[in-house]
């Protein structure tokens, strides 16, 4: 037999219209992304992107891959970044330890990340250098984007 308890939560009658409203205007305050996110699959490593008047910075974290296992792309306005860490055989771990893994929580696996950039970068000036498992790419501005000044004339 099955018992029905009367709920004391108040229901609000235009919880939808709250919710759809909201969404309406979720990133209308906010500032316009020159990167868009690409779908990401699998490891993702982390990506901090800043800017000056010149070009663009992007830092991702890539711990414990061999900068012969990063890959780079820039490619139709996509930057593509993909590595790829390596685990160690079982019995690779026995001989070092002596004994058997009982934890492991290290990340093994092929990392990638893309952000779109459009035509907004000289895809033929960027720089890339690896240091202390941190990439880090300079993307020059293309000409059309960079801040213009405009001379004012008085009178």
């Amino acid at each position: 037999m099955t018992t029905l308890v009367p709920s004391t939560k108040r229901r609000n009658r235009l919880g939808w219209f709250d919710e759809d409203f909201d969404d309406i205007f979720e990133g209308f305050f906010r500032p316009m992304r020159v990167f868009e996110e690409a779908p990401q699959r699998g490891l993702a490593p982390a990506v901090d992107v800043s800017e000056n008047d010149n070009e663009y910075i992007v830092r991702a974290e890539l711990p414990g891959v061999k900068k012969e296992d990063i890959n780079v792309t820039l490619e139709d306005g996509v930057l593509a970044i993909s590595g790829e860490t390596k685990s160690e055989t079982k019995s690779e771990t026995d001989e070092k330890k002596g004994g058997r893994v009982i934890r492991q929580e290290r990340r093994y696996g092929k990392y990638m990340r893309s952000l779109r950039l459009g035509t907004q970068v000289d895809e033929h000036k960027t720089k890339a250098k690896y240091k202390d498992g941190v990439l880090e790419l300079v993307l020059p501005k293309a000409e059309s984007v960079k801040p213009k000044r405009i001379a004012v004339d008085v009178g």
